[in-house]
């Protein structure tokens, strides 16, 4: 199975008091199926998967797919620092339907090279649902190397990877290095940085998981569709992405982008501690700039 295209890493609404919010989930996977969007990241990083528990993490998916009913593809967060977890979690939204698992690299307990080569292979071979790793060093302080990934990508159940480094170098690396199973179909590389996702597809990346696409699923699935097919629209749809981009992470994600889609009047004013919401400070900028893009 191959997923591309412009994948939006969803925000999980919740009310004021933290509680989940299901009827903004469900106004949400709307909008974005109806924008175009190709596919949905369920409690990822975005989705605030540190402070859900299990049993919460498992019916934020579960109601993914229920109201997605098979229109887009529903890629499952299951990623956690003990291997053993991962494999019980990527195993449930196996159970539960979901097309593919993303899967963060282990923070904070720092694992070798081997350690993470180990770790991605076992969930692996333990869950039979397409896997995406995601390497993202400047949250988790652990940074996939690129032969790691070389010994990774041929293995069964692993699709691909989610790079956030947004640095080029490293993609070509990478294209390089697992060249055969991107050629034979099985192994596509996702930009996991906004800023440089343009770039990125342009280059042959096969998609964009995206924070932005939150709030402009179209504009971020038109892009894509324009570096993609080498279009001259391309660089005019990057260019007008180009400023909410920086502005959604003027605090750490999901803080700007769940502020902007509560200034779109699409979700509440929830989010979860330590997280919080947005300063001050931040807010008339980000309005200014929803206002240029007629988002409000």
């Amino acid at each position: 199975m191959k997923i591309s295209g412009a994948i939006t890493a969803l925000a999980t609404p919740m009310k004021v008091d933290g509680s989940l919010d299901f009827t903004s989930l469900e106004k949400l996977i709307e909008f974005q199926i109806s924008e175009g969007i190709d596919a949905l990241v369920a409690v990822g990083t975005t989705g605030e998967s540190a402070t859900v528990d299990v049993n919460e993490h498992l019916e934020i998916v579960s109601f993914f797919i229920e109201i997605s009913k098979g229109r887009v593809p529903i890629i499952a967060g299951t990623g956690a620092n003990s291997t053993k977890e991962a494999i019980e979690l990527t195993e449930e939204a196996r159970v539960l339907g979901a097309d593919a698992a993303l899967l963060v690299s282990p923070y904070y307990n720092k694992p070798t090279q081997e350690g993470l080569f180990q770790h991605f292979s076992k969930i692996a071979e333990a869950v039979d649902l397409p896997q995406i790793i995601y390497n993202v060093p400047s949250r988790t302080a652990s940074n996939i190397e690129v032969d790691t990934v070389k010994r990774l990508c041929s293995i069964k159940n692993i699709i691909g990877i989610k790079d956030a480094t947004g640095d080029m170098d490293i993609f070509e690396d990478l294209k390089k290095q697992c060249s055969l199973e991107i050629d034979s179909g099985n192994f596509a590389i996702y930009s996991g940085d906004d800023e440089t996702s343009f770039d990125f597809i342009s280059r042959g990346g096969d998609g964009t998981i995206s924070v932005t696409s939150n709030i402009l699923p179209k504009l971020v699935s038109e892009m894509y569709e324009a570096a993609k097919n080498n279009l001259h629209s391309g660089k005019d749809l990057n260019e007008r992405l180009s400023k909410i981009n920086k502005l959604l992470f003027l605090e750490s994600n999901p803080i700007p982008v769940k502020f902007a889609l509560n200034s779109m009047g699409i979700i509440d004013k929830g989010i979860r501690l330590p997280l919080t919401w947005l300063d001050e400070k931040f807010h008339q900028d980000i309005q200014n700039e929803l206002n240029n893009l007629k988002l409000i």
